[in-house]
């Protein structure tokens, strides 16, 4: 028996995309596209310009950043 469920980071994702009404490759292209470089730099910045929470801004930066990291 194999257990499916979404864990780490990606566990956040259906609730950011219904809280905040974007898809998360749109909040993935917003950090990428910023200037900013450190995890919790990203993190203050979607929090303080785009509203979003602590645990929902830390699920996206560190998914964003460890895929950006494995290519």
């Amino acid at each position: 028996m194999t257990d499916n469920a979404v864990k780490g980071p990606a566990s956040y994702f259906p609730s950011i995309e219904k809280k905040y009404g974007r898809p998360v490759a749109e909040w993935k292209d917003l950090i990428r596209a910023s200037p900013l470089t450190k995890h919790m730099e990203l993190v203050g910045w979607l929090k303080s310009e785009h509203g979003l929470g602590h645990g929902h801004a830390n699920a996206l930066v560190a998914h964003t950043l460890a895929e950006d990291s494995a290519r």
